[in-house]
């Protein structure tokens, strides 16, 4: 063992070797130096559990330059989503589109004009970029965009109930995810929750009983990541906005056009702006766009929130504003998010790309079949959306982890021990490289 030990060269002498060096044009030194104390690290472990015998100069070196072969340049980077998830929480949600893309690269790529007005030569304001016209395109008499919903729920909270009750249903407690939950952003705001109801039935009657002096809002929290059924009851918003307070519905997912067609009901914000008085939801979930918070609805709660000091801390960036920008000009043009067109992808569309990597896959047997998928991101608990995957011959765990670590990794699903890639969530070239992975 001694003798193994021995055998580990210096790490100057490793980071003197030609065929390490060379990776010195991709990664900076630090990087590879860090590579190679994570291969003696391990070479150490090797020797102490008895799994190495000998051991070269030559094995150390292409140990290294192995595992630098196989490190990232990046830690964020490109991942192809075959799970049939849709909005997948953590492969990034709403894929962005190419005109919003192309939007940031334009306004990126030099000075632009965030907090500048062209027309007075004057400093402007970040919030007359998008503002305006997402209110607009939803109907509402003003919007605030903060950097998430999270943010837009308990901005409303300290701006309107600091210090003052928030009566919320038991059964709207809800958890977004992340160990996120609506009472702690309420207590994070400063305001003080009252729970009204049951977990499955609270009725118009319990609000009426919990309002006093000081009362500060309603909050009514739509369940978008889950759904209670039997013998539920629940006071709607509409039945609640004439309670004589202010009213706010954390709508979370943000539909801003029916998707009753492909049997998927979900509450629009253009609908709980009718009857509500400011309405919260996300931008990266069924609205399609980048991670935002959008607040909307009436102009004098709008101006308050603007002005307060807490919005500058959750104020979005101009990247943001960009994509953000471009979206909407995508709905005023009625063109399709990438959402919204991996949803409406035909099973026939689906099923030529499924025979396609099959015809032209050599190396595996893969058999098309018939799978369920689902919207995800926290949208649309119980949908259940038809869609065709291909399963691949073989040991899932196996597959799934080689496909997961491929230079740009491959993520698919196990299901009844078999590895699934479904055609439904496949974009732009994701097809050709799952075809050149499994052939190499």
């Amino acid at each position: 063992m001694s003798e193994l030990y021995r055998m580990i060269p210096q790490v100057a002498k490793i980071l003197e070797d030609k065929d390490v060096l060379e990776w010195t044009s991709l990664f900076y030194l630090s990087e590879v130096k860090e590579e190679i104390d994570l291969v003696i690290a391990q070479i150490r472990r090797e020797i102490k559990e008895n799994k190495i015998e000998s051991l070269s100069y030559e094995e150390v070196i292409n140990r290294i330059t192995d595992s630098l072969r196989n490190r990232p340049v990046y830690s964020l980077r490109r991942v192809i989503n075959a799970t049939g998830t849709l909005l997948h929480t953590n492969l990034g949600r709403a894929v962005y589109s190419k005109e919003m893309v192309q939007n940031i690269q334009n306004v990126l790529v030099g000075y632009n004009n965030l907090e500048y007005d062209l027309e007075t030569g004057k400093r402007g304001s970040r919030y007359a970029h998008i503002d305006k016209k997402m209110a607009n395109l939803i109907g509402a008499e003003d919007c605030l965009i903060v950097n998430n919903n999270a943010a837009a729920v308990m901005l409303t909270m300290q701006a309107f109930a600091f210090k003052k009750e928030v009566i919320v249903s038991r059964g709207e407690l809800v958890e977004i995810g992340g160990s996120f939950r609506i009472p702690d952003i309420i207590e994070a705001s400063g305001a003080i929750m009252k729970e009204v109801g049951t977990t499955n039935r609270t009725h118009l009657k319990d609000y009426q009983k919990a309002m006093n002096a000081n009362t500060g809002l309603i909050l009514k929290v739509h369940p978008s990541n889950f759904k209670v059924e039997g013998f539920t009851k629940e006071a709607t918003a509409e039945e609640l906005a004439e309670l004589d307070t202010l009213l706010i519905e954390d709508l979370g997912s943000g539909l801003l056009e029916s998707l009753d067609s492909y049997g998927l009901y979900e509450r629009t914000v253009q609908k709980a702006l009718k009857s509500v008085d400011l309405v919260t939801f996300s931008g990266d979930k069924l609205l399609g766009g980048p991670q935002v918070g959008v607040i909307a609805g009436k102009k004098e709660y709008i101006e308050t929130l603007r002005k307060h000091q807490m919005t500058r801390a959750l104020r979005v960036d101009k990247m943001t504003i960009a994509a953000l920008e471009a979206l909407i000009r995508m709905y005023l043009g009625k063109v399709e998010t990438p959402f919204k067109k991996m949803l409406s992808a035909s099973l026939v569309e689906l099923a030529q790309k499924a025979e396609q990597l099959k015809s032209e896959v050599a190396k595996y047997n893969l058999e098309v079949v018939d799978t369920i998928t689902t919207v995800g991101g926290g949208s649309l608990p119980t949908s259940k959306i038809n869609s065709i995957g291909v399963t691949i011959e073989g040991n899932a765990n196996k597959l799934e982890e080689k496909l997961r670590k491929n230079h740009i990794p491959i993520i698919g699903r196990i299901q009844d021990n078999k590895f699934i890639l479904d055609m439904r969530t496949l974009i732009n070239d994701d097809l050709e490289v799952i075809k050149d992975c499994l052939n190499e």
